[in-house]
């Protein structure tokens, strides 16, 4: 928590044992505030969560609450409402690193340890919770405002805040120590960026050049196309600026674990999410069942934010069907990317390996993404019967 008001004249603002020494920061203050405002106004943070109370009317009674505890110094009122709003209603003293544009992800390792990807290379941060008290608080209340319950019944949670930030999503995994080695919870948060680069902007940042541009146009509008590549390679960001130019008369379901696909443009976009199991509902739906709930919807393209489960059946089965289709999938490399979705499929599928593979023709056009670069490009020209593989043809 980032205190600007570090001054001896606010010692002793507190009552009874809370500020006795007047050496106290300004981060120890707003903690014994938040435990103080915690045990006796728990309420109205669940009414806020729950959306019976805006933000509003709760800043406001919080305001008059930090004020009374002050006996009218309203200089000190101000700055502690300031710094409480931000620890509502913000992320701490990691709003600078997610305000921050040039970092993508930030990872916590400890309490003390918080590391950070700034323009693809990982760095120390420069900041650190205080104790490790105040680190499992934040990782509860973080929790807790996203709807999502972390304990050791769910000690591992996904979940996406799409809403409290004007330039990022964020999207969060949450390990507890149950399952840790060491004994504090990791966090890891990757930010999405809202605005996301079109595909022009990928041929000036040097991801592909302009006739490449032309003809993944061609080929993602007239017949399906699969992504692949590693971790942090560029396949969603490809995949985002790709699927802008899908012209406006053509309906499109997108289905994905995290809301990092966005339209600026489009028209005639519907976006569905997995939703996991919460601390207020055992209901839950994974990319399965609404990738199943999304090819009922008179849908022309199909697309699958990430292909990691048995939802690749159903791409599959749509890309047979007739609809046009596109997702990514993590691989090594191009040629192994078709097996890593027949994998996925069979999880689900009655079918062979040999009758999947013999599906995946339908997917015209694979991509193979390394360091933030389209590194090639295949054309699928159908199975090979005698070699009973698929025949590709690098066309790029």
């Amino acid at each position: 928590m980032n205190c600007p008001f570090i001054m001896s004249k606010y010692a002793g603002s507190f009552t009874g044992d809370q500020m006795t020494n007047t050496t106290e920061n300004a981060r120890d203050l707003l903690e014994s505030l938040m435990d103080e405002y915690i045990s006796r106004k728990g309420n109205e943070l669940i009414l806020l969560r729950r959306g019976v109370i805006t933000k509003e009317k709760f800043m406001a009674d919080a305001g008059e609450y930090i004020l009374s505890r002050f006996g009218g110094d309203e200089s000190l009122g101000d700055e502690l409402t300031k710094e409480f709003e931000e620890y509502i209603f913000g992320y701490s003293i990691l709003t600078p690193l997610i305000d921050d544009p040039e970092i993508s992800d930030i990872r916590v390792t400890a309490h003390d340890s918080i590391r950070v990807k700034r323009n693809g290379q990982r760095v120390e941060s420069g900041v650190s919770f205080s104790s490790e008290k105040e680190y499992l608080r934040f990782i509860d209340h973080i929790a807790a405002r996203n709807r999502v319950s972390v304990s050791n019944l769910s000690a591992i949670q996904r979940f996406t805040d799409s809403a409290s930030h004007p330039a990022f999503i964020l999207r969060f995994t949450v390990c507890m120590p149950i399952v840790n080695t060491y004994d504090e919870p990791y966090l890891c948060i990757r930010k999405v960026p809202r605005s996301f680069p079109l595909l022009k902007d990928l041929v000036d940042k040097g991801m592909l050049d302009e006739k490449s541009a032309m003809i993944l146009t061609l080929r993602f509008r007239m017949g399906s196309t699969l992504i692949c590549g590693g971790n942090s390679s560029g396949k969603t960001t490809l995949l985002n600026a790709l699927k802008e130019t899908i012209p406006d008369d053509t309906a499109v379901m997108i289905v994905q674990q995290a809301d990092e696909l966005t339209t600026m443009f489009h028209p005639d976009m519907m976006f569905l999410h997995s939703v996991p199991t919460s601390a207020e509902s055992m209901a839950s739906y994974d990319l399965e069942h609404i990738s199943i709930a999304g090819l009922t919807m008179d849908v022309d393209f199909f697309i699958v934010g990430e292909i990691k489960g048995a939802e690749a059946l159903y791409i599959l089965n749509a890309a047979c069907t007739g609809q046009i289709c596109a997702g990514t999938i993590h691989s090594t490399s191009a040629m192994r990317a078709p097996d890593k979705l027949v994998d996925y499929a069979m999880y689900e599928s009655r079918y062979s390996r040999n009758e999947l593979m013999r599906m995946m023709d339908c997917f015209k056009t694979l991509i193979f993404m390394k360091d933030f670069k389209v590194a090639n490009v295949y054309a699928c020209k159908g199975w090979n019967e005698e070699r009973r593989e698929l025949d590709y043809e690098r066309i790029l």
